[in-house]
């Protein structure tokens, strides 16, 4: 008969320790050890964890034939790109998000659209069968032939994937599944484990492409052992505040495509809808040219976006001027701020900064620091930028402007929405005119602020 014994497992690095620590001796975490009950498995069962293939020789990478995987493309053209072009046979998908932000919904959007010429299954753990037809009515989908199956045990759900094979399976979530071989209760980190590595196994033996949804925690991470994200193939955020009808889905790893890729959705009545033009999403509409306000041109993966930067200088009244940030990184206002002083004499000590991202965007990507910078001087002067203006580049702590990647695309677009003016770095001047938009290639901050005096 298989033992059991207590042990304490690290929620971030599934790290195991026979006794509780304050702190994590594998990864230095600190109150990450959860109690969980481990069955030591009689050595019959070792076959679980064979190895995929026979053994080969060792060979050349020249010798190994490399060729194109082909994909199977969900019908949702966002989810689509997010992806890298499709669903790959054989691949694991882990999506993740906030409770309420729509991942049902959208992996069920895409099933019935791969129903009309594939086999799928939904394997639902959280819902009733009841509660998910009437979510399909709802949404006015065909579900005619989509397969369901209300499981949560492991062994039942990969004799049922056995049974039908499907080219596509939802799994909805992992984190309520359990396997008979571990008494863990589900959810807990030996479970999670366990249950994504033979579910990984399954797809990779059957090539069926397997979709995982996964909980995450108050931190917004993905919620058990970090080795969950490592063994899947890509690794899908759902982000979007639950008041607005509008949805991110980020991808933040991908073995079959590129990673950092965004596809933007719209909430409505009928579900999930792709938004063809996002840059709309994340620009305001003002009647007249307002201060404090500076578009840029900034880059999701291969699709270049236009967001509006907005920032209010105002007097502070307190003897430490606040430094307020939203969708971007608040330590970097505190040096572009001191470079603004020191290169182009501009100083803010003693007023409160605050700079926003309009629509909810995060932007990590440090070509916003010539934008920010130029809202900010706008505020500071209460005169708004001349109309038309777009903006992107990098700023050294020298006060050099240093190029953006993909500087050439994100100029189509802007010239693409009717902007007439780019303020850019020097490196990024086009060879070539483009119609319709001035291009103004500086390589320092004050010789930028000059071209708007």
């Amino acid at each position: 008969m298989a033992k059991s014994r207590t042990v304490f497992v690290c929620a971030d690095c599934g790290g195991t320790t026979p006794k509780w620590q304050g702190k994590c001796p594998h990864c230095n975490a600190w109150n990450t050890l959860e109690e969980t009950v481990e069955s030591s498995a009689p050595a019959a069962s070792a076959h679980r964890y064979a190895p995929l293939a026979s053994s080969s020789p060792v060979r050349t990478l020249s010798e190994i034939e490399a060729r194109e995987t082909p994909r199977q493309p969900t019908g949702l053209e966002e989810f689509d790109r997010v992806l890298g072009g499709g669903l790959v046979a054989g691949a694991v998908v882990l999506i993740g998000g906030d409770p309420g932000i729509g991942k049902s919904t959208l992996l069920l959007q895409a099933l019935a659209s791969l129903s009309e010429s594939t086999n799928v299954l939904y394997v639902t753990g959280e819902e009733s069968a009841e509660q998910v037809a009437l979510r399909a009515r709802r949404l006015g989908l065909q579900t005619g032939n989509v397969n369901l199956l209300a499981e949560i045990r492991l062994e039942a759900i990969q004799a049922a994937v056995s049974e039908q094979k499907p080219t596509v399976a939802v799994i909805d979530s992992i984190q309520t599944l359990y396997s008979g071989e571990l008494t863990a209760a589900p959810g807990s980190v030996s479970q999670v484990r366990e249950c994504a590595a033979q579910l990984t196994r399954l797809a990779k033996q059957t090539g069926i492409a397997i979709v995982m949804i996964g909980h995450v925690t108050k931190d917004g991470a993905l919620a058990g052992p970090r080795v969950l994200e490592h063994i899947v193939d890509t690794v899908l955020y759902f982000e979007g505040d639950t008041h607005s009808s509008f949805r991110l889905v980020r991808a933040f790893k991908n073995r079959f495509g590129a990673v950092n890729e965004l596809g933007v959705f719209a909430m409505t009545d009928r579900g999930l809808r792709g938004v063809a033009n996002p840059s709309a999403l994340f620009l305001s509409q003002h009647e007249q040219q307002v201060a404090g306000s500076c578009v840029m041109a900034t880059q999701e993966g291969t699709r270049p976006l236009l967001v509006e930067i907005q920032a209010l200088v105002d007097s502070s009244h307190a003897p430490n001027p606040r430094r307020l940030t939203v969708g971007l990184e608040g330590n970097r206002l505190a040096m572009l701020l001191a470079v603004l002083h020191r290169h182009a004499g501009v100083s803010t000590f003693d007023q409160d900064v605050f700079v926003n991202a309009v629509g909810g965007v995060r932007i990590t990507e440090p070509a916003a620091d010539l934008p920010v910078l130029l809202a900010i001087m706008s505020s500071l002067r209460d005169r708004p930028l001349p109309r038309g203006l777009i903006a992107f580049g990098e700023v050294g702590l020298a006060g050099e402007i240093r190029p953006a990647p993909r500087g050439q695309e994100r100029l189509r677009e802007a010239a693409k929405l009717g902007f007439s003016i780019a303020l850019i770095p020097k490196a990024n001047a086009p060879r070539q005119p483009i119609e319709g938009l001035e291009i103004w290639a500086v390589d320092r901050l004050d010789a930028a602020l000059d071209k708007l005096r």
